[in-house]
């Protein structure tokens, strides 16, 4: 039987330690022992999960760290900041770093999935499906929205809602659940088109979220959930909605022995830190999202072939926490606005630290990418 190849690392971290005094020679069987287990080669994740609480900075996971003394994202190994600069400006917004992270390639204010030039671009959702994975998007807003429209269709404007849901329609995606039932509808669809018709014969369908939780998600090949006209309001009004979409999601997807992409958003990080609303208000909504990411914390468990990323798309509202005379928090913001503030990130599974460090958004994407297309670890 021939002798397993020994890596190259091996050789050049040992000689030295191999050639110590004997009285010193445990140490380096010790080291030895401990190369090799680091040259071995880690397996690329075949399951990808990617959540992104909109707007959220570090302000806004300190009001949840706060809250929750065992937040989910403090079990995960490896932190990091994204520089969330577009193409052509500093201070960004949803479409273009949404863009940023499906495509690997900054671009324009507005710009979902194509590039500076207005181009498609790939997107990691393309590089998953050509590789035979499932994939899905869900999201707490409108499924045409910017965050969501980035990952699934290609255009030049994030307001284009009605080509936005004729993509997203038609790629073939095994699962779209949020809000926007409106922009799939003969109002805003040119030419009177129905495309509710298209997708009831490819997908089940489904408008409410208790109708979701009776899913016998053993039978579903391919799901479409739209639970609101707009967007599907704050957690004071959708409840555990966006756990429920995380939870059926993964369930549906992990039937695909080829692995999936799944990009998770909640809004109303953002929508409310827009509103400056207080900080009971913001605390909610970022509990609610780390909920989910506690959902798919739990899956990964399972599933130790899992990457799991949580970051923001940018911060919103200039958000800080100086405090009173009794030395308490008192939420102040600066701006109705987005700032240019890098946002966290968190990664645990395989390949989670490549993503450590200050990481520009663009080369978030472009690690997805890679990782969806097979490479990495």
């Amino acid at each position: 039987m021939p002798r397993p190849a020994i890596p190259s690392c091996f050789y050049r971290r040992t000689e030295s330690a191999m050639q110590t005094r004997p009285r010193n020679r445990v140490m380096a069987l010790a080291l030895v022992a401990g190369v090799l287990c680091s040259c071995q080669p880690t397996e690329p994740p075949t399951r990808i999960i990617l959540l992104l609480a909109d707007g959220a900075g570090l302000a806004h996971w300190t009001l949840a760290a706060f809250a929750d003394d065992d937040l989910p994202v403090a079990r995960m190994t490896t932190v990091g900041l994204v520089d969330t600069r577009g193409s052509d400006h500093t201070v960004s917004g949803s479409a273009p770093t949404a863009t940023a992270y499906a495509t690997g390639v900054r671009s324009f204010m507005g710009a979902v999935g194509v590039g500076p030039d207005s181009m498609p671009v790939e997107s990691v959702v393309e590089v998953a499906m050509e590789r035979g994975m499932a994939t899905g998007l869900l999201t707490t807003t409108m499924l045409v929205d910017a965050t969501p429209a980035a990952f699934g269709s290609h255009a030049v404007a994030r307001g284009e809602f009605a080509e936005i849901a004729r993509q997203m329609s038609r790629k073939g995606m095994t699962v779209l659940m949020g809000g926007g039932r409106s922009a799939f509808g003969p109002a805003i669809q040119p030419d009177s088109s129905e495309l509710f018709s298209e997708i009831r014969e490819r997908s089940t369908y489904v408008e409410t979220v208790d109708a979701l939780s009776g899913l016998e998600t053993d039978t579903v090949t391919s799901l479409v959930g739209l639970f609101a006209e707009g967007g599907m309001g704050a957690v004071a009004r959708r409840g555990t909605a966006l756990q429920t979409m995380t939870s059926v999601a993964l369930a549906i997807l992990d039937r695909n022995p080829n692995g999936f992409f799944l990009m998770v958003e909640n809004e109303e990080s953002d929508t409310e830190a827009h509103r400056n609303a207080d900080e009971a208000t913001i605390t909610a909504e970022m509990l609610d999202f780390s909920a989910a990411v506690g959902v798919a914390l739990a899956y990964q468990e399972e599933h130790p072939e899992t990457l799991v990323i949580v970051t923001g798309d940018h911060e919103t509202g200039g958000m800080s926490l100086p405090h009173d005379a009794d030395r308490e928090i008192v939420m102040q913001y600066a701006s109705g606005g987005h700032t240019g503030v890098l946002v966290p990130l968190f990664a645990s599974g395989p390949g989670a630290e490549r993503f450590g460090g200050i990481i520009r958004n663009d080369r978030v994407g472009q690690l997805l990418l890679e990782i969806a297309g097979g490479g990495g670890p």
